[in-house]
């Protein structure tokens, strides 16, 4: 995996970015609210496979179901990704370098036995926590 390098940044572009939440964010919370609501119980924040580094968002053990909610800015969504134009080339390889990884840890847990989930901020939450719903249904029946 290519290293990112830090570029020199503008001090407020700096402040502000340092500000974005990695978990916790609004569409988690009122992904995992809908979730709650439909009789659904899970863990949160965990790494669904032991010597994998890498957390998902929403776990259903049970179902070996993880829940990842992707930025649209950090993980380079189709739809709505945009590419800055300050440290153009540091930022592309950045969010290329998050899509692989993501990539990667579908793959490990598929491995696995498990089954990778991942929701986009811009999905409505009701449509995303059906979809979930359903394939936790599933997969424990």
């Amino acid at each position: 995996m290519t290293a990112v390098t830090p570029l020199e940044t503008a001090p407020s572009v700096s402040k502000r970015m340092s500000k974005q939440k990695s978990r916790n964010t609004q569409v988690e919370v009122e992904l995992r609210k809908a979730l709650f609501a439909a009789g659904l119980r899970y863990r949160i924040h965990v790494r669904p496979i032991p010597g994998v580094r890498r957390e998902a968002d929403i776990v259903f053990r049970s179902a070996r179901v993880a829940v990842f909610v992707d930025g649209c800015f950090w993980h380079g969504c189709p739809q709505h990704a945009t590419w800055p134009k300050n440290n153009a080339a540091f930022w592309r390889t950045k969010i290329e370098t998050n899509r692989r990884r993501d990539t990667d840890t579908d793959a490990r847990l598929d491995e696995a036995g498990w089954l990778s989930v991942r929701v986009w901020e811009h999905e409505p939450v009701r449509a995303a926590a059906e979809r979930v719903r359903e394939i936790v249904q599933v997969r424990r029946a």
